[in-house]
């Protein structure tokens, strides 16, 4: 990011590659902005220092006397780990019991301090408000502390502009189809605000999770996949920066991951595979010629014990590996991919958690 020093200069500039083979079933060509190449690991490196820097800047943050709170279950908490720890300020993040072993692990490397809750809220059985009220809590105990707050703060949308940005002078502005994971909306709601103050055609696909409260989901459940779909509405929503929405399964964000690495040697995370799934959801009207672009948010090295683990699918899906088996002849499955507007057929509810 420009102006930054030391490794949080390496924040943005991620590479955006081609996937020629994942687009072979296809009359159109696909891209990925690989965000993974973030020093962080993530996307989230960017609204994480951007909803610091000039705080830091402007002495409002001040090294030794500040402390930075936020909730987060995984890959913001650790762009804020990094950046405070580079900063020298202290950082509490609050997670809940389903943050990995190694995002706790590396939160503890960079100093953080962690606090766990271990209860999901009654009524909607989710973590998430649990973890805001402690966010709460903690600001009001601990003296000069600061909330970024995600969910809220436009410095978290507008560090997307640049994402988009990099895309296009990538692409020469012809992007016709962006596909965003919907969270707390800020990646959606840069993109978008770039596409329209610089008159873009991109249409900008918002992929939803089953089960997530934002772009009305046709089912109410619990999620295990992160990285796409909430339980709370967060302040930055706007309905209104997505042209489309696609709603995605649990499983079909694994097969989603699966057909990835397969197909492009690319090892990326939970939400990455509903891109793909949403990308072949969406494929039968996209009209032949078009660019489309996916925003990869994470790598897969985060869900070495999740997505990318058979026993644990197993374990929540039942014997489903015939999803991604490889044939001897094809680069990728032996199908072309879930049938249009729904997933794999073999799940027989494909519109479950």
């Amino acid at each position: 990011m420009a102006g930054t020093k030391g490794i949080l200069s390496a924040v943005g500039g991620t590479p955006l590659v081609e996937l020629e083979k994942l687009a072979a079933d296809f009359d159109f060509r696909v891209f990925a902005k690989v965000e993974r190449f973030n020093p962080g690991g993530s996307i989230k490196d960017r609204p994480a220092l951007n909803m610091l820097l000039e705080k830091v800047r402007s002495g409002e943050l001040v090294p030794g006397r500040h402390t930075v709170i936020e909730s987060s279950s995984g890959n913001l908490a650790i762009g804020l780990a990094q950046a405070c720890c580079y900063f020298g300020l202290r950082f509490v993040c609050v997670v809940d019991i389903r943050t990995t072993e190694q995002n706790l692990a590396v939160l503890r490397a960079y100093g953080a301090e962690v606090e766990v809750v271990t209860e999901p809220e009654p009524v909607s059985g989710e973590y998430l408000p649990g973890r805001l009220l402690r966010v709460r809590e903690l600001a009001e105990l601990i003296p000069d502390s600061y909330v970024p707050d995600q969910y809220a703060n436009p410095r978290n949308a507008a560090a997307h502009l640049t994402t988009m940005r990099e895309i296009a002078e990538a692409l020469d502005g012809r992007i016709d189809y962006l596909f965003c994971a919907a969270g707390t909306t800020g990646t959606l709601g840069g993109c978008a605000s770039y596409v329209r103050s610089h008159g873009l055609s991109t249409q900008l696909v918002a992929v939803d999770a089953v089960g997530s409260v934002l772009f009305g989901s046709p089912v109410s459940c619990s999620r295990l996949i992160p990285g796409h779909g909430t339980s709370v509405l967060p302040a930055l929503f706007d309905a209104s920066a997505a042209d489309h929405v696609v709603h995605v399964s649990d499983l079909e964000s694994v097969v989603g991951c699966r057909r990835l690495v397969r197909r492009e040697a690319l090892l990326a995370g939970g939400s990455s595979g509903a891109l793909v799934a949403a990308l072949e959801k969406m494929a039968p009207g996209i009209p032949a010629g078009s660019t489309c672009v996916l925003v990869l948010p994470d790598g897969g090295d985060r869900y070495l014990d999740t997505v990318y683990s058979d026993t644990w699918v197993r374990s929540h899906f039942g014997e489903v590996s015939h999803l991604w088996k490889e044939s001897a002849s094809h680069a990728g499955p032996p199908h072309a991919g879930p049938p249009p507007g729904g997933g794999p057929d073999e799940t027989k509810e494909p519109l479950s958690c």
